[in-house]
């Protein structure tokens, strides 16, 4: 319903990891850069790990762009999956072919085969999962199996991890030294900061398609790093909503007042009042979000 009203093309703040939407934030191009270098490198585990909405899998998707022909990947998006089940999608992912009911050992001659098979044409062979704390206990010692594959002088298969802080608490007791010691590369994303959210903010704005002045107020961009605590995800939640509650409203600019309904709106916010935020204009905002929602679908 917006998008007219504020001369956009397409929602710029959607949930879906979008790399067109890619936002060149300090800590993203660092995890990036590190990824790049390590996957180079040609050794061990790799680890990227950030607290929930902090833009793990857009990374990952980013990552899949930049890879070049010299590489082939293979991305697992839910690894919670039983040893069997993990060593399978690895295979299917590879393009190898097997029945269903083939032994393990089998399929790990054929994982094998394949794997040596793309080293002699130069190709780099990269398995990428991401929601890695998921991954059970036995799934991860076959993953470290897993990278023993190896020529005498390079690996056959590269690991990156992309997971929750969970990870690091999963990977911390002793029985799993021997995979923490393969992590050759480790990077931890942090929030945006308030500058950032600024930026980002209108890099989203840009990118789909507003050419205008500054729409969201120099408050309303204070309120909405207090409020999101500079989650990406979250911004993007309070941004689309205080988008529809200034729509609502009839308002050419999204001010304070918008993102403080959008943000009482929203799950998992900080959330800040002031004296002069009523009650009665609470509730007409949760009105107004409200009504917007029922007509516009916006994927939450």
């Amino acid at each position: 319903m917006y998008l007219q009203q504020y001369s956009l093309s397409e929602p710029p703040f959607t949930l879906t990891p979008d790399t067109d939407f890619f936002f060149n934030y300090r800590s993203h191009q660092e995890a990036l850069n590190v990824l790049l270098v390590a996957l180079q490198g040609g050794e061990g585990f790799i680890k990227v790990t950030g607290e929930v909405g902090t833009g793990k899998t857009l990374i990952c998707r980013q990552l899949l762009k930049l890879l070049d022909d010299n590489y082939v990947t293979a991305y697992i998006p839910n690894p919670f999956l039983n040893p069997t089940a993990l060593r399978m999608a690895l295979a299917e992912e590879l393009g190898i072919s097997f029945a269903r009911n083939i032994g393990q050992h089998r399929l790990l001659q054929l994982i094998t085969e394949r794997l040596l098979e793309l080293y002699a044409k130069g190709k780099r062979v990269v398995f990428l999962l991401d929601e890695a704390q998921s991954i059970p206990d036995d799934s991860l010692e076959a993953l470290r199996l897993l990278t023993n594959l190896e020529t005498e002088k390079s690996k056959l298969l590269q690991v990156v991890l992309f997971g929750q802080p969970e990870l690091d608490v999963r990977l911390a007791p002793r029985h799993f030294r021997q995979l923490k010691q393969r992590i050759v590369f480790s990077y931890q994303l942090v929030p945006l900061s308030r500058r950032a959210v600024s930026e980002y903010v209108h890099h989203r704005l840009n990118i789909a398609g507003y050419r205008g002045p500054a729409l969201f107020s120099a408050g309303a961009i204070r309120r909405l790093h207090r409020s999101s605590r500079g989650i990406p995800r979250l911004v993007n939640l309070i941004c689309h909503k205080s988008l529809m509650a200034a729509y609502g409203s009839g308002s050419a600019v999204i001010k304070c007042s918008h993102v403080a309904r959008a943000a009482r709106d929203t799950e998992d916010v900080t959330v800040h009042r002031s004296r002069w935020l009523t009650v009665a204009s609470g509730v007409a905002g949760l009105l107004a979000l409200t009504s917007a929602g029922l007509l516009y679908a916006y994927g939450l």
